[in-house]
């Protein structure tokens, strides 16, 4: 990790070195395309794999960067080694700012399979490869480029442009952006709206693109079951032990039909796709609440997970823990379950539902992690400026939403609008490599994910 932190702090000496001579008039494209590759690579040789996180580091990496370029910027440490780091540009003051958010954690990345080191930054054929390249890296380094462009060509924007970098996203936010909000909200307790990681511009199968912008998420509800039985010796079992009791518990969940729901979030979001869809989905897509009446359609449209997981709750086996012992039979036997719910459902009636479902008294369930359902409207002067952005590009935008979770909701529960989007444009291929094999991000994205951003910034009202 040492080692790590002392070759990106010399990326980072060279980075701003030429970034100081960096012409005042028009802004050299070309060189912000090699600032944020030669940035992003240091960055992600910063291991911040959580857990442990271990994020303290890359909030040090980002505050010097900021600070060289002439930017205020401080860390704040939840616990030994899980730090945040915030940078402000200060603008006119004539309106009030907006929060640039990522998180500086990553997902662990098993080097089997992949083509390059996941932690070595490997810039090859336009791309930079390593973990959290996508997720959630190459956004931060976006983020920090437009703080860092404006400063350098001496733009004053309306609003200070706030950039928050936060820890432990991955495992909840309890340790980044939950804690921020706990205890510094004052920091930044001003800012109008959000912009996170959750959308882009998405590339479909038929080549069309639009700027997906997520507006809502589905409520993570994971839950652990735990069966108990009678332990003893593998070689002669009871009818029912543990483990069996937690077999049948799981077999009953992954049988047991999920209720089909059709949000007004994903009804909104099916019909701004709609135009973009071949002819067979262009109708059904429209009114996706009378299209998943007829079988074949339904039947279609849930073979996609994507698709499916967006109108009913999910309920995935994730984690299983028994004996660590062959032959012999533990007393209790558990399993983890990563569940989401769609919005405006009620948690308590949920995991109600499981219980009935799995129907044996020696099964106990825990919550692990659970937060309220979240939202953005539509009608906020950022959304209007993400939707005069995608115009010129002559692309729509499509209002989603998203199933897995973000830190958005720590910033929505106080009333702060919050919305997903990435700069960057992303085919299915690239985006399924997010927490998968040979994540990585293309320079041209970094360039012009950048530039859109910028443009973004100075066109907000």
């Amino acid at each position: 990790m040492r080692r790590a932190v002392v070759a990106a702090a010399a990326t980072l000496a060279v980075v701003l070195a030429a970034a100081t001579d960096a012409p005042a008039a028009d802004i050299d494209w070309a060189d912000v395309e090699q600032q944020a590759t030669a940035f992003l690579s240091a960055y992600i040789q910063i291991d911040t794999t959580n857990p442990p996180g271990n994020e303290a580091a890359a909030a040090q990496f980002l505050a010097e960067w900021f600070r060289q370029a002439g930017i205020e910027a401080e860390t704040f440490e939840a616990a030994p080694g899980r730090a945040s780091v915030l940078a402000r540009l200060k603008g006119s003051g004539s309106g009030r700012p907006i929060i640039l958010l990522n998180h500086l954690d990553v997902v662990p990345a098993n080097p089997d399979g992949w083509e390059v080191p996941p932690f070595a930054g490997v810039v090859r054929d336009g791309y930079v490869y390593g973990r959290g390249a996508l997720d959630c890296k190459g956004v931060g380094t976006v983020d920090a480029m437009a703080l860092v462009v404006l400063k350098q060509h001496g733009v004053t924007l309306k609003r200070d442009v706030i950039f928050l970098g936060t820890a432990d996203e991955e495992s909840g936010g309890k340790l980044g952006a939950g804690w921020m909000v706990e205890h510094h909200f004052d920091r930044f307790a001003d800012a109008a709206f959000l912009l996170n990681e959750g959308g882009a511009i998405d590339v479909l199968p038929n080549g069309k693109r639009a700027y997906s912008v997520a507006v809502a998420e589905k409520t993570p509800c994971w839950l652990r079951l735990t069966a108990s039985g009678r332990p003893g010796h593998g070689s002669a079992p009871q009818k029912e032990t543990a483990v069996t009791r937690l077999v049948r518990a799981l077999e009953r969940l992954r049988e047991y039909p999920p209720a089909l729901r059709v949000t007004p979030e994903v009804e909104a979001y099916y019909a701004a796709l709609a135009p973009l869809q071949d002819e067979t989905r262009r109708k059904p897509y429209s009114d996706l609440r009378s299209a998943l009446r007829n079988q074949k359609f339904r039947a279609a449209f849930l073979d996609k997970a994507s698709d499916a997981a967006l109108v009913h709750n999910t309920l995935t086996p994730t984690v299983l823990s028994g004996s660590e012992k062959t032959n012999v039979i533990p007393r209790t036997a558990s399993a983890e379950l990563d569940c989401r719910l769609l919005p405006g459902e009620e948690p308590a009636a949920f995991i109600e539902t499981v219980r009935r479902v799995i129907d044996d008294p020696e099964v106990s369930i825990d919550v692990l992690l659970n937060f309220p359902p979240s939202a953005s409207p539509t009608t906020t002067p950022l959304y209007a400026a993400l939707q005069a952005l995608a115009a010129h590009e002559h692309l729509p935008v499509v209002p989603s939403v998203l199933t897995g979770f973000t830190d958005s909701h720590y910033f929505r529960e106080k009333g702060i609008p919050s919305y997903g989007f990435a700069p960057f444009v992303l085919t299915e291929d690239e985006g399924s490599r997010e927490h998968g094999l040979n994540e990585r991000l293309s320079t041209g994205n970094l360039r012009d994910g950048t530039r859109r951003l910028l443009d973004l910034l100075q066109s907000l009202e």
